[in-house]
């Protein structure tokens, strides 16, 4: 699996950018993100990362207030690094106060969850992070499931401009602790390996 990208115009405005997105028509079942300016397109997850999502989101359910979501599709705008990301989990409270149905501004968001893809690693580990903690996510978790070292699930959180802090990092098998308003224990050793 790999991903395609859609270069734009350097000059082309951030809204311009944005309805080029809404309006095109991408391959179905594709996941289409602006990142940086450039819009990738790539391919479903497999079942490996969509296990890894859904056993985090299950566990979530369990810990946020009844007035938040967990949303697996959900858009999420960072219009001052050029991104229009979708998280493969987004936590934000309901109801969504957006301007469009296409997306929210990512500074809605409690927290966003990324599953690296063997292709979209890069992503995951820079691009994306530096976007999630410009916008002022509080926490960012980072299931790496090709880290260099092995798997690794690194949670970030304390966002400065757009760096964040690691605030931990578990090997799969290890458990993850969320902080507050979470206070949630994530067993990684549900999640499969490849």
């Amino acid at each position: 699996m790999s991903a395609l990208t859609v270069s734009q115009d350097p000059e082309q405005s951030w809204d311009d950018l944005v309805r080029f997105w809404e309006e095109m028509e991408w391959p179905e079942g594709s996941k289409v993100e602006i990142i940086e300016g450039i819009i990738t397109v790539s391919p479903a997850p497999a079942a490996r990362h969509n296990v890894i999502a859904e056993r985090i989101q299950r566990r979530l359910y369990s810990v946020i207030p009844e007035d938040w979501g967990v949303f697996q599709t959900l858009a999420s705008a960072v219009p001052s690094r050029l991104g229009m990301l979708i998280p493969d989990i987004v936590v934000a409270p309901v109801p969504l106060c957006a301007e469009t149905d296409t997306h929210i501004p990512a500074g809605l968001a409690e927290l966003v969850v990324e599953v690296t893809s063997k292709t979209n690693a890069r992503h995951d580990r820079v691009s994306k992070p530096a976007a999630y903690a410009a916008a002022g996510i509080p926490l960012y978790l980072l299931v790496d499931r090709w880290a260099p070292d092995g798997p690794t699930v690194t949670l970030f959180g304390d966002p400065k401009g757009d760096v964040y802090r690691p605030l931990s990092t578990a090997k799969f098998g290890e458990p993850v602790k969320l902080p507050a308003p979470f206070d949630l224990v994530i067993d990684t050793g549900e999640f499969p390996e490849d």
